[in-house]
């Protein structure tokens, strides 16, 4: 299986954002959470993504538990945060080859993933110069370059 969330609950201050949620996705599953604006959505994401710690309960990416393997959880994860982090200086392909580095993946990966989400004519632009949808492009590249075995798309 791939995430398994076992009575995850979070506390922020006296507020409850998530109240003892379970559920399992096995690998291959394409799930979305809906709920309205605070329910506790981007939460849960961020605890997945070892990014905040759950209050109680347990969290398992890929058997990884999510707060004491930590990196070992990120690297089998590819995010997409709600607020695309970008370095809007950057050129696409700079900016891609820079994530790259940062897995040791090639440039040649680097050009295939431009091709794959279909940056090719946006390529030699600065990221600042791009639309709000070629920005979400670049960071669904940078999201997918190492391969990870699981995708949160916030």
């Amino acid at each position: 299986m791939s995430i398994e969330v076992k009575n995850i609950t979070k506390l922020f201050g006296l507020q409850k954002a998530l109240n003892a949620i379970s559920f399992t996705i096995n690998k291959g599953e394409i799930v979305g959470f809906l709920g309205p604006n605070g329910a506790g959505k981007s939460t849960l994401i961020k605890i997945l993504t070892g990014y905040i710690n759950a209050s109680e309960g347990v969290a398992l990416v890929n058997g990884f538990n999510v707060n004491t393997d930590t990196i070992q959880t990120q690297k089998s994860i590819g995010y997409l945060p709600e607020n695309n982090p970008l370095y809007l200086e950057m050129y696409v392909k700079e900016y891609l080859q820079f994530n790259a580095a940062i897995h040791k993946i090639s440039k040649i990966e680097v050009d295939k993933m431009i091709v794959k989400v279909g940056l090719t004519p946006e390529a030699h632009k600065k990221i600042n110069q791009l639309s709000k949808g070629y920005r979400q492009r670049v960071g669904l590249a940078a999201a997918l370059l190492h391969n990870p075995e699981v995708l949160i798309l916030d």
